[in-house]
């Protein structure tokens, strides 16, 4: 039995920063599979992923994108957000007949600037310049962000948005949840981890 998770993840674009933020909750139809499932992971030291979908599908992903990118940079020196999410889209895109059922978020910082790519299950990619967010808590997200999203916002001001938007996410949406919200806070240094206790949040 293949784990699938409805999900809500966001990324967001600050002043100096990429913030991606995911709640935890696995399910396989209405069966909570896992309550601390991991949706953030690393691609590159300044570029990581969230996952929405096929867990299975998800993790075969991030596994081929961390591999290519390592010896991009191995022969090449720095791989770029856009790079990556041209790999991600061509890889979907060769798979159509039996298609990863995933959606991935791209965000990173890069030589060129910071990015966010949204990459659907048949390889479309839309960058985009302030926000995003995937999963089935997806529209109760983009509400909070489009309310509240402003350009130049600090780094734990951005930060706290994202809490915010996955927050709203998991009180209205039955397939979003868990134990936690998972952070991956990106700038020219590297990526910062952050986990915040979803009752925390909530409260909030």
């Amino acid at each position: 039995m293949e784990k699938r998770s409805g999900t809500t993840t966001v990324a967001l674009i600050g002043r100096d920063c990429v913030v991606l933020a995911a709640e935890s909750k696995a399910t396989v139809s209405y069966l909570v599979a896992s309550k601390e499932a991991k949706k953030i992971y690393p691609i590159t030291n300044r570029i990581a992923a969230t996952i929405a979908g096929s867990v299975g599908d998800a993790q075969t992903l991030i596994r081929i994108l961390q591999a290519e990118a390592k010896l991009y940079e191995l022969e090449n020196g720095e791989v770029t957000v856009n790079a990556m999410a041209t790999l991600l889209a061509n890889i979907l895109q060769s798979s159509r007949i039996f298609p990863y059922i995933t959606e991935v978020i791209l965000g990173g910082v890069d030589s060129k600037g910071k990015h966010i790519y949204d990459v659907d299950p048949l390889g479309g990619v839309l960058e985009e310049k302030k926000f995003v967010a995937s999963g089935s808590g997806s529209p109760i997200a983009f509400g909070v962000l489009e309310e509240l999203y402003r350009e130049n916002m600090e780094k734990e001001e951005a930060i706290e948005l994202a809490v915010k938007a996955i927050k709203a996410a998991v009180e209205r949406d039955v397939y979003s949840g868990g134990r936690k919200v998972e952070l991956a806070i990106i700038d020219g240094e590297g990526i910062e981890t952050r986990t915040i206790e979803l009752e925390l949040a909530i409260k909030k």
